[in-house]
């Protein structure tokens, strides 16, 4: 795992940031408990390596009392990028006085289940049915995830900020 600089994302950096976007989710919209977000309009911070090449971005939305992270994506998983960016966001939280960091993930991204929960995160929620629901705003879902897992639901997780945590 390498140093790397984590920061808002520039204008510069956009075509960048879109094209992980693109590899990750297809383009430029998500689609977490029954909401179409275009990650373009969200505050957005990048990863940068040594020679300043955008290798992860972090899209999140502040909720009431969190900070929500939309989207995170590393150029090449297992190097740090993804850590740092959630490291990041934290501290964003926690300068912000928000109680909590949290995300939905899909019930097939076993990789992502073991990448949160080995930063702190827990699972909170499960809400049965969210990705269903969300081919209606997004038909190009598969209806089949990774590892040929059944893709339906979304998994809430959280990591708390303040004494609750």
């Amino acid at each position: 795992m390498g140093g790397f600089e984590v920061r808002p994302a520039r204008p510069a950096e956009r075509t960048a940031i879109d094209a992980l976007h693109e590899r990750e989710w297809g383009g430029p919209y998500v689609v977490a408990h029954d909401t179409r977000h275009d990650v373009r309009t969200l505050p957005t911070l990048g990863a940068l390596d040594a020679t300043a090449a955008v290798v992860g971005a972090l899209t999140y939305r502040v909720d009431g009392d969190g900070l929500e992270v939309v989207t995170l994506v590393a150029a090449a998983p297992g190097g740090g990028a993804g850590t740092a960016l959630l490291a990041a966001a934290t501290a964003t939280a926690t300068g912000a006085g928000l109680a909590r960091v949290w995300l939905i993930t899909s019930n097939d991204n076993l990789r992502a289940l073991r990448f949160y929960q080995r930063r702190g995160m827990r699972l909170v929620h499960v809400d049965r049915g969210a990705v269903d629901r969300a081919r209606r705003l997004k038909p190009e879902i598969p209806l089949v995830g990774e590892d040929g897992i059944p893709l339906h639901d979304e998994l809430v997780l959280e990591l708390r900020t303040d004494a609750e945590g």
